[in-house]
Parts: C-alpha cells; structure tokens; sequence
C-alpha cells in the first residue's frame, strides 16, 4: 500500500463528536458566533495534557486489549474528542470526564491541549535525515463543528472551541433531512483523511435526535529517519502466543537505534524522519507477552522510554496492516464514565440549554500500515450523544513474536498511535 503512494507516507488522526436532542442536508454555512480567533495556548498545562493523556492512553488500551487479537487505535485522537466534549459539561458530569482524562488538577486543560495541537503542528517542515537525504514530514490539524440549525447552542461553548480547538461551527439540517448532512461530513472526513477514512458515520448513523457532529483530523507524513532495506525483506516465521505459527514479511535494518531490555523483554526506537516522532516497539520473550503487557504502566513506559541509548542494531522487523474498528463506550464506562451516559442524570448544559444531552455511543476505528519507507495510519472516533426522551557489539533483534508499539512526539511525549501485533498476516 506505501509502495503505491510512493513517498506519501502518512498517518490520519480524526475524532468525531454526535450529539443528538430530545426532539431529532443541505449545504453547510459557517455560525458567525464561532467566528473567533483562537488563540496561543496554555504552554504550561501542555505537558500536563500531555501526561493525562499518556495515562489515559494506556487505561484505553488495557481495556481494548482483552479481545487477544490485534490492535491499533489513536489515544490523541480519542483523549482530544472526550476534552472536546467536556467543554460541554457541567457538575459531576465535567468532574467525571475530568478523572477519565487525568485532568484532575490541570488547571487549564483546553489551553494545555491546544498548546499541544499547534506543538505538533509545528512538526511539519523538510528534515536532512542522517545519510544526507532530504525527507518531508508534515502533520497538521483541523477541527469542525456541524450543529443542527436552529439549535440555540451556548456561546460560550462555541467560542471555547473556536479559541482553544480552532473549531468553527456549520450549520445542517438533521430535522429535515438526514442524510445530506451525514454525506457532507463524510466528505469533509475523507478530504482530511486523504481519503483513508470515506465512510466514517454510516448509512443510519444519524438521525432526526442528531444536534451536532465534532469532528476533528490530524494529518501525519512520516517516512523513517532511515528506511529498511527493500531487498532485505524476506518471509519468516512469526510465533503467535498459543504456539502455533504464522508467516511473515519480516524487513531488514542494520542500523545505530536507541535499544534497552529488562527482565523477559526488549525495546528498540524507530524514529521517523526529523527525529521528533518515533515508534516505539517493545517486544517480550516468547512465552511471556501476558505477563509483561499486564505489567506495564504509564510509569513503567515512561522508564523504557528514558532508559533507550543508542546503539547498534541489527533488525528484523515485520511489514504489518490491519485496522480496528470497536466501540469503546463499554471500555469508557469500566474506566469511570457512568454519570455522563445516564440520560436522567448527564449534564451536558455548557453545549445547549434547550434539551438534555447524553452521551449514547463512542465509537473509534484506526488504520495501520508499516513498510520499508515508513507508516501509514488512519483513526477515527464518533461519540453519540442523545436525549433522554545498549552493548558494543550489535544487538540481533528479530521480531518474530507478538509486540507492543506507540508512536509518540518526542518533545511533548503524546502518544498518537498505541496497539500491538498479535499476527502481522491477520
């Protein structure tokens, strides 16, 4: 799939917010109270969003992780939808979102994640990799809001989003007619995804109840600072953790990485091009990925992250593509969102005051796409809302066993892409 594109590497955020009324196409104008620039960012609370979101990021993932399969998904993308959606919220429902998200404590968690969008905006640029070689990394945001017309919406909502998030508001009409407005949103998604994600809010998946959709999509091309070899890819056995075996493309890197192991696993960085994001792999012995992935923590991440130092690697690392597609509101609810999905008792009051919001479905699906040259992902999550009606010598690492990974900005630490392969030929 990277072949094709050429050196058009990229990895696609977007997050997606429905939120329907008690009561509930044409084409879309943007609300003129939204119409305010946004603004700078809190570059203090930044690095506290980004631990929250690092936090919360992990809790997600054990959750999403008890299926045993493969699994990709975007915690900035699903960490920046909730935020959204909690400046919305009032009293215990805010407080809930709040803990969540581990922003108990920040004192300014819109500014701190705006802060953090526009640092990583400020990833894009052209970047000398080590071997002389030009590469381009770009990754840039954008976020949008399509609210029903009609629908008074607080201002002081609009402007948050405006300010904080870069968010304007367009205006549809899901009362009258449904599905001119799902297809405009699709298409804003697709031209934002480049076109990775064309269908993200089905057939059905809005309604007459839908007062709002939040979207938000963050583009990333990333080729590695250095690129595998394609010659050096060749078929190798991959074992699976009951045993028995699978097939795959395992590539060829002979390389100086930043590498460190423990006790029944090891840890190697591949950086993107620039060096300001990377993915990071950890991968167990054989037998022991239960044991090691239900060990770690946001602490314990933190700490193979510091204890990584360069040092020559020669590695075989498995071509992978798959996709998650998962609601994750029961995962939400196990982590504490109780308040804010009971239709009797969510107070979603900072969005609107003419009807009574609860959050009805979260809904996320990711892409992955690992080659020679570099990685493709795609993310998108949909919350529905409703109503109540190193050693000297080199290292050999062969990565033929189920692993771990994130991709994360190395300034910030905010981790954009998490999940593990279980089977790269699933």
């Amino acid at each position: 799939m990277l072949k094709r594109q050429g050196s058009r590497l990229a990895a696609l955020l977007l997050s997606l917010l429905l939120v329907a009324s008690a009561c509930g196409g044409g084409e879309a104008e943007v609300l003129a109270a939204a119409d305010v620039p946004r603004v700078a960012g809190d570059v203090t609370a930044q690095g506290e969003v980004a631990g929250a979101s690092a936090a919360f990021a992990l809790d997600l993932y054990r959750q999403l992780a008890k299926e045993g399969e493969n699994l990709v998904f975007s915690p900035h993308s699903v960490a920046l939808a909730l935020a959204m959606t909690r400046a919305g919220a009032a009293g215990v429902t805010a407080e809930e979102l709040d803990a969540l998200l581990h922003l108990v404590g920040v004192t300014d968690p819109h500014g701190g994640f705006n802060a953090l969008d526009q640092e990583l905006s400020g990833r894009s640029g052209s970047y000398t990799r080590g071997d002389g070689t030009e590469a381009e990394l770009q990754l840039t945001v954008a976020n949008a809001l399509w609210g029903q017309r009609g629908t008074k919406f607080e201002e002081g909502f609009l402007e948050l989003l405006a300010r904080q998030y870069g968010a304007g508001m367009r205006l549809v009409d899901y009362k009258a007619d449904v599905e001119p407005a799902r297809v405009e949103i699709n298409e804003w998604i697709a031209e934002q995804t480049a076109g990775r994600i064309e269908d993200l809010i089905s057939e059905g998946g809005l309604n007459s109840l839908t007062r709002l959709v939040l979207t938000n999509a963050v583009y990333l091309l990333a080729p590695w600072e250095a690129p595998f070899d394609e010659d050096g890819t060749s078929p190798g056995v991959f074992y699976l953790v009951d045993g028995s075996e699978s097939t795959a493309e395992l590539m060829h890197l002979f390389e100086p990485l930043r590498y460190t192991s423990g006790d029944g696993w090891q840890a190697v960085e591949l950086p993107y091009a620039g060096r300001e994001l990377s993915m990071i792999v950890i991968v167990p012995d054989k037998g022991r990925f239960g044991e090691i992935e239900a060990a770690l923590s946001a602490s314990r991440l933190d700490e193979i992250a510091a204890e990584l130092s360069g040092t020559p690697v020669d590695l075989r690392f498995p071509k992978f593509e798959f996709r998650t597609q998962t609601g994750l509101l029961p995962a939400l609810v196990a982590l504490g969102l109780n308040e804010a999905v009971d239709p009797s008792r969510a107070d979603f009051s900072g969005m609107t005051m003419e009807e009574k919001l609860f959050i009805a479905d979260v809904i996320h699906e990711a892409f992955i796409a690992v080659d020679e040259e570099g990685t493709e992902a795609a993310a998108a999550t949909a919350v529905v809302m409703a109503a109540s009606a190193a050693p000297s010598e080199p290292v050999q690492l062969t990565v033929d066993r189920p692993f771990m990974f994130q991709i994360k900005d190395a300034t910030t630490g905010s981790v954009l892409f998490f999940g593990r392969v279980m089977d790269p030929a699933a």
